[in-house]
């Protein structure tokens, strides 16, 4: 365990990270002894700093590739704030994150708080009001993306943006383990997947995160956008790129990158 010093030094390192767009090396280079624990503590200290209110949660490390390639058995998760909303209607500029890459998940719109620690996947299905499309935008504020399972949660698991298609679909309308997403950038297909690639069911996903989230004494409330996980693998992102993701049942999003040059897409 590291102490409470160490702590807000680890905090501060990632904070002027983020902040000033140059990456740090691992944390678990410097404190070997970093622990998942401690990271999470150095996650809600940034979190709970920033003046952006907490509008839901994602969770990463959902799938078991990536979870055997961290050396893990369970996901991570991070919090989305009101500042890391992007539009469909506006290119976000790339220069604003380290090392941008994107995501395609099926996102769970809240319509009633979840219980904690004992919240089972019919919970999530009685609570949740809508379905819809979405991609995540992930950085690293760690350099090269060098991450460790502890590195990742400090940084906010970490999380950058978001945007959700218009889409709303209830729980009873689809069945959450069968939503095949496609990720295209311009007229190439760039990753597909399923959206049972996240541990087998993304409401899993979301009963996991309910009851982890409780050790914490955080919860997921009404109005709250919950992200299960990828449904395919992560794409970098580069000016100029304009992505859609498809989502049978769901339709689909669009997130563009200015080129940066001062212009966005036409």
């Amino acid at each position: 365990m590291i102490n409470e010093t160490e702590l807000r030094i680890i905090a501060d390192r990632l904070r002027d990270a983020e902040r000033d767009r140059l990456p740090v090396a691992p944390l678990v280079q410097e404190f070997p002894g970093l622990t998942a624990d401690d990271a999470y503590a150095i996650q809600l200290h940034n979190i709970r700093r920033r003046s952006a209110a907490v509008v839901g949660h994602k969770v990463g490390l959902s799938s078991k590739a990536m979870q055997d390639m961290m050396g893990v058995d369970e996901p991570d998760y991070g919090h989305l704030l009101a500042d890391m909303r992007l539009s469909e209607d506006e290119a976000v500029d790339a220069s604003r994150f380290c090392s941008p890459r994107v995501e395609i998940e099926v996102a769970f719109l809240l319509g009633d708080d979840l219980p904690g620690e004992d919240c089972t996947e019919d919970d999530v299905l009685a609570a949740t009001a809508a379905f819809a499309p979405s991609i995540e935008l992930i950085d690293s504020r760690i350099a090269d993306w060098r991450i460790s399972l502890a590195d990742t949660i400090a940084d906010n698991a970490s999380s950058a943006g978001f945007v959700v298609g218009a889409q709303r679909v209830p729980p009873k309308d689809v069945d959450p383990r069968g939503i095949a997403a496609v990720l295209w950038r311009g007229g190439e297909e760039v990753a597909a997947g399923r959206s049972d690639a996240v541990l087998g069911n993304p409401v899993t996903a979301v009963a996991w995160l309910a009851r982890t989230v409780a050790k914490f004494g955080v919860r997921l409330k009404a109005g709250h956008l919950i992200l299960p996980g990828a449904c395919a693998r992560a794409v970098d992102a580069r000016p100029g790129d304009e992505f859609r993701a498809e989502f049978s049942g769901l339709g689909d999003v669009r997130l563009a990158f200015a080129d940066g040059k001062g212009r966005d897409r036409e």
